[in-house]
């Protein structure tokens, strides 16, 4: 089971007041220029987690049933960023806030081991995305996140997956053909 997943059932067995809360698609969960306070588990539905640059739109992750969002960077830091969290389609999310999130983690060394996990993992994960996108042609990229994660291409429209792999959305269409 993955950590992030541990993480959740560890917080929902805690009974600790989670809230819960459902977006319309394309709504924004957090907006560029705010602070993330929270910590969110998508129940259901899909979001992107991204920075726009010189009107580029950069997608860092998704997320979807079962995953563990938030910018991380502000939550972290307790300062703005340029992150965006938008859904893709209507997302039913629980959520805690910063302060509850870290109570939960102080109430046991066990959640704390298990937080410093998920982190470590994202660290990782984020390592050797960077790696890939260096690195790897197109191809290399498609049939890399392919591998990791076929359910991706079954929950995300195509066209932000490829903007992910850092193509056009022709290019990715051509790399699904082959």
């Amino acid at each position: 089971m993955k950590s992030y997943q541990l993480l959740k059932d560890c917080i929902l067995k805690e009974e600790i007041l989670v809230h819960k809360k459902t977006f319309k698609r394309d709504e924004y969960i957090k907006s560029s220029g705010t602070t993330d306070n929270n910590i969110y588990f998508i129940n259901s539905g899909s979001v992107k987690v991204y920075f726009t640059h010189k009107d580029e739109e950069h997608i860092l992750y998704f997320g979807y049933e079962g995953s563990i969002i938030t910018a991380l960077d502000s939550f972290i830091s307790n300062n703005t960023s340029n992150i965006e969290i938008q859904t893709l389609k209507k997302t039913e999310v629980f959520y805690l806030g910063k302060q509850e999130f870290e109570l939960f983690l102080s109430s046991n060394i066990e959640y704390m081991k298990l937080w410093n996990k998920v982190l470590g993992d994202l660290i990782l994960y984020q390592f050797d995305r960077e790696k890939e996108l260096l690195i790897n042609s197109p191809e290399e990229r498609y049939l890399i996140a392919l591998k990791r994660n076929p359910e991706l291409f079954q929950r995300i429209p195509h066209k932000h997956i490829a903007s992910y792999l850092r193509m056009a959305p022709e290019t990715l269409s051509r790399l699904k053909k082959s």
